[in-house]
C-alpha cells in the first residue's frame, strides 16, 4: 500500500526514472549528489518506482526514539559515524550473505558540498564482486537517472573515473555540486 502510494506521488510530483533499470540480484546503489533533505522523498519514490526493494545506510542519530521506526521500516541501517569501525568489510560480509540484496549509500557522507567522494563505495563493490549501480538526482529534469551496473575491476583510476563522470552529468537541488571536478577534471 505504501509502495503505492510513493509510486503516485512521484508521479505527480513530476519525478521519472532515466535509464536502465537493473536486474541484477545484488547491487550498490550510490547515490549522489545528496545535498538535500528532499532527496529522500525522492529517492523512495524512485524505489517504489522501480519495484526493487533497496536499504539504505544513514546516520545513527536519525534513528532515534520518535523517528527510528519510520526510518527502520523503510529499510535503513544506522551508521555510526563517530567511531572507527570497518564499515566497509561489514557490508561486505552482508552482501556476501545474501543471494539478494540492494543497499543504497550516499558517498558524500553530508549533504554538504564536498570535492571528492569517500570511496568505501568502491571497496565494497570491488571485495564484494556486487555491481555499483549509479544514481543521480537531477532536480532541473526531476529524474532520477541510473547507470548500467557497474563491476569494479580492481583499477581504482578508471573505475573511479566513470564514476565522477556519471555524476558530472546530473545536477543536485543546489548547483555548485562537485564543482571542483567538474573545473578540473581531476578527482584529487
Amino acid at each position: 500500500m505504501f509502495s503505492a502510494f510513493a509510486r503516485w506521488l512521484f508521479a505527480q510530483r513530476g519525478w521519472k526514472v532515466l535509464g536502465p533499470r537493473p536486474t541484477v540480484p545484488k547491487g550498490i546503489w550510490v547515490i549522489a549528489p545528496h545535498n538535500s533533505n528532499w532527496d529522500f522523498p525522492v529517492g523512495v519514490g524512485a524505489r517504489a518506482e522501480l519495484r526493487i526493494w533497496i536499504q539504505y545506510l544513514a546516520k545513527k542519530e536519525l534513528f532515534s526514539w520518535y523517528a527510528g521506526w519510520l526510518f527502520r521500516l523503510l529499510g535503513g541501517k544506522p551508521v555510526d559515524r563517530s567511531r572507527a569501525n570497518n564499515l566497509v568489510d561489514a557490508v561486505v560480509d552482508v552482501l556476501n550473505q545474501h543471494d539478494r540484496l540492494h543497499i543504497c549509500i550516499t558517498p558524500e557522507g553530508t549533504r554538504s558540498n564536498v570535492s571528492k567522494l569517500k570511496t568505501g563505495f568502491y571497496y565494497m563493490a570491488l571485495k564484494s564482486g556486487a555491481p555499483l549501480i549509479l544514481t543521480g538526482f537531477d532536480y532541473p529534469r526531476k529524474a532520477v537517472v541510473l547507470s548500467e551496473p557497474l563491476y569494479m575491476t580492481g583499477d581504482f583510476e578508471a573505475d573511479i573515473r566513470l564514476v565522477y563522470d556519471f555524476f558530472s552529468r546530473v545536477q543536485g537541488k543546489r548547483k555548485d555540486w562537485l564543482k571542483r571536478y567538474e573545473e578540473t577534471g581531476s578527482i584529487n
